[in-house]
């Protein structure tokens, strides 16, 4: 299997599957004397956790990382980062009445198709355990782009739509993100949000969301014009996040509805400074960065592993039916946040390196 590497001068490599013994990965790429430990990067984990409220999977996973390389007396010595995370609390046996049959909407079928076996635990590779080591990566991402830009660098991230009922964006309020299980930065939508769970959890059904994550303090220049486009490479770190099945930039979709001088983020001088009417963009024009916030949203399908029985087939090619015991998340976009904020930083990171590179 190729393609478990990803960005050009800041990138990553990660390992494992889900009912393994470890997951883990590499960061190479990071610049040499920046200070880092294991607490940095653990807060971001402690985001992603399972098992930390009723509407996510109960699986018990500390998701204690471990530094093996590349830190040395608290700062980044320039070298390869390894990091290694144990897997505690696999429950294999849930997956026996299924090892050979494909759940409708994952990636069981492709799996067997293109590789002629698969790890049947948990979706074994495929499964969204791995992304805990991206939102490693991103940790480390964080603090590359601190350590340059400075401080006032954010990356942040929100569920904004769960099915059908969105938040109300006049409650915006990022200090809310923290304080409930759906990391909603609007406090109203919290008790519809409990509602629709509560009632897809009885269901043994799923559900999809919706996540926005906003960059903070980017300069701009970051990308390239033609095949190294800063939206293109966020658009392809988002939608290679398991789940994802859309992606927009700034007003995305809805700028197709728009006219031309609607759509248009007109410009003004503030002193010294240009200043933008609006963002329609995204913080991002022509693949090069604008200097504003950078804002991107992904939209998450519901999770395929449910409890109500499935058409489908199995491996010798009967048909059968297919229900998914053990426990899963009832709307996986809820733990999506911290993965879509790392995968930007992530990419913020790699082309904040390249520029320097290439421009100085």
């Amino acid at each position: 299997m190729s393609a478990n590497t990803f960005g050009h001068l800041f990138r990553f490599t990660t390992f494992g599957e889900s009912h393994g013994s470890a997951i883990g990965c590499v960061v190479d790429g990071t610049p040499p004397g920046i200070p880092l430990t294991e607490a940095d990067i653990q807060v971001h984990m402690d985001k992603r956790r399972p098992g930390q409220s009723k509407y996510t999977t109960q699986r018990k996973e500390p998701d204690t990382v471990k530094i093996l390389s590349g830190v040395f007396e608290g700062v980044t010595t320039g070298a390869p980062i390894g990091l290694l995370v144990e897997n505690q609390d696999t429950r294999s046996k849930d997956y026996d009445e299924i090892k050979d049959r494909f759940r409708p909407g994952h990636a069981d079928f492709t799996y067997a198709r293109k590789y002629g076996v698969r790890d049947y635990r948990g979706g074994g590779r495929s499964s969204a355990r791995e992304t805990a080591m991206r939102v490693a990566a991103g940790a480390i991402a964080r603090k590359v782009l601190e350590n340059i830009l400075g401080e006032d660098v954010s990356i942040r991230g929100a569920l904004v739509k769960i099915g059908d009922t969105a938040i109300n964006r006049n409650n915006w309020d990022w200090a809310e993100v923290d304080n409930n299980p759906f990391f909603s930065p609007d406090a109203d939508s919290v008790p519809a949000f409990e509602a629709i769970l509560d009632k897809v959890r009885k269901d043994g059904s799923s559900i999809g969301a919706v996540v926005e994550v906003i960059a903070s303090g980017i300069p701009a220049g970051l990308g390239a014009p033609i095949y190294a486009k800063l939206d293109a490479d966020l658009a392809g770190a988002l939608m290679g996040i398991p789940a994802v099945k859309g992606v927009e930039i700034g007003a995305g979709f809805d700028a197709a509805m728009l006219s031309g001088e609607e759509n248009a983020d007109e410009m003004r001088m503030d002193g010294d400074d240009v200043t933008f009417l609006s963002n329609n963009a995204g913080g991002i024009l022509g693949g090069i960065s604008t200097g504003q916030d950078i804002v991107a949203s992904f939209a998450v399908k519901p999770t395929s592993s449910i409890l109500k029985p499935k058409r489908s087939v199995d491996a010798t090619g009967h048909d059968v039916e297919v229900s998914t015991k053990g426990r899963h998340d009832p709307c996986v976009g809820i733990r999506a946040v911290p993965i879509g904020e790392a995968m930007v930083a992530c990419v913020l990171a790699d082309h904040l390196l390249r520029h320097r590179a290439q421009c100085g």
